[in-house]
């Protein structure tokens, strides 16, 4: 399922946009449809808005992405990098299956 575009802070389209003057090259990980993280390799020539979608940047050769779901931007932090955090740590509350009771009788 595709999540609804959330607008980006300023400060992430700076990033963006330093890269593409630099034509700068590297790795992008980032949320894909599936909410799935997903990487791709290239270098990034366009910052644009699709009407009603959100903003992507054009990377080539690989693909377009949506720069609300950039979790780490040629290794800086990207808009959806507190996302990846909390999706990291779930399992820091998670009891592996257990219940409290479970664990109340060890």
């Amino acid at each position: 399922m595709k999540a609804s575009y959330l607008p980006v802070p300023w400060v992430y389209k700076e990033v963006i946009e330093e890269q593409i003057e630099k034509q700068a090259e590297g790795k992008v990980f980032y949320f894909g449809e599936e909410n799935e993280v997903s990487l791709a390799n290239g270098r990034i020539v366009k910052l644009y808005d699709l009407p009603g979608e959100g903003e992507f940047i054009k990377l080539v050769p690989e693909n377009d992405i949506r720069i609300d779901r950039i979790i780490t931007l040629f290794g800086k932090p990207g808009a959806a990098y507190s996302e990846y955090e909390a999706y990291a740590d779930a399992c820091m509350d998670c009891m592996g299956g257990y219940t409290k009771e479970d664990l109340e009788k060890e």
